[in-house]
C-alpha cells in the first residue's frame, strides 16, 4: 500500500490516580503552583512507568494506523513486536504484508519476505528523536530525549503524557503517550509530524515475564534476498 511505502511504520496509589484528578480543581491556586504540581505529576508518571519496564525487555501485541494528512489515506497493520536493552526491537507484522523490522541497537533490517528484499540501514537514522517509538525499547531515553507534559485523557483510567522533541525535527512534532493508570504500562503511543501526519500504535498483551535472546534481534540475511542500503 502507498502509506506503508512512505512510512514504514511511521511504548502505588498516587501514582496510579488519573492525572485529570490532581488538577480539576485548583482555583484558587497561583499559575506557578499549578505548574510545580503538573511538573510532579509528570516525574510521578514516569518514575512508575520507568520501574514498569526496569526490566530486560518485553513483548507485545500491536495495532497500527497511519494516516497521510495531505492524501486523505489510511493504512492499517498489526503484528507482534519484542524490544530488548539496549536498543534492541524487533516489529514483525503478520497483516496486511509480512514485513519484519529489526536492530540490534545499531545495524537495521527491514525485510519484506514476499518481495525477497531486505533494506539495510543504521538504528540511529531510523529510530532518531522517537521515530517509530524506538524509545520503548529504552525507556529512560523519555527524559533524556523530549520535554515531557501533562495531556488531556478522557479516559479516567488512562493518563497521557505529550512529548516535544528537544531537537526539532519535521518527522516529529509530538508524540502522544497514553500510560494505564493501573499497570503504568504504554498502552498507546501516538505520532504526529510537521505535516500533521499521525501514526498511532496500540499495544495489548504485554508481555515483561519473558527475555528474548540476542539473537532475535539479528537478522540474517537469507540467499537470493536483493539488498538495499537506506542510504542510498
Amino acid at each position: 500500500m502507498i502509506i506503508r511505502k512512505i512510512v514504514v511504520f511511521l511504548f502505588l496509589a498516587l501514582s496510579v490516580m488519573p492525572v485529570q484528578i490532581l488538577f480539576g480543581q485548583d482555583s484558587g491556586k497561583t499559575s506557578d503552583a499549578v505548574i510545580q504540581e503538573r511538573d510532579k505529576a509528570v516525574d510521578r508518571i514516569l518514575d512508575c512507568v520507568e520501574k514498569r519496564y526496569s526490566g530486560q525487555g518485553f513483548s507485545a501485541r500491536f495495532f497500527q494506523t497511519s494516516t497521510l494528512q495531505a492524501m486523505k489515506i489510511t493504512d492499517s497493520a498489526d503484528g507482534q513486536a519484542y524490544f530488548k536493552k539496549p536498543g534492541m526491537m524487533k516489529w514483525e507484522y503478520i497483516k496486511p504484508d509480512r514485513q519484519q523490522i529489526i536492530t540490534d541497537g545499531s545495524t537495521l533490517w527491514i525485510y519484506r519476505p514476499d518481495d525477497k528484499q531486505v533494506t539495510v540501514g543504521t538504528f540511529p537514522s531510523f529510530f532518531s528523536n522517537g521515530k517509530g517509538a524506538g524509545f520503548l525499547s529504552d525507556i529512560s531515553l523519555i527524559r533524556k530525549k523530549f520535554i515531557v507534559s501533562i495531556g488531556e485523557s478522557l479516559v479516567a483510567s488512562e493518563n497521557m503524557l505529550k512529548l516535544w522533541p528537544q531537537e526539532k525535527n519535521v518527522d516529529i512534532s509530538v508524540i502522544h503517550l497514553t500510560i494505564s493508570a493501573e499497570t503504568c504500562n504504554v498502552i498507546r503511543v501516538v505520532t504526529y509530524n510537521a505535516y500533521g501526519d499521525e501514526t498511532r500504535i496500540e499495544l495489548t498483551d504485554i508481555d515483561f515475564t519473558s527475555s528474548q535472546p540476542d539473537s532475535t534481534f539479528h537478522f540474517t540475511i537469507p540467499p537470493g534476498t536483493d539488498i538495499v542500503q537506506m542510504d542510498q
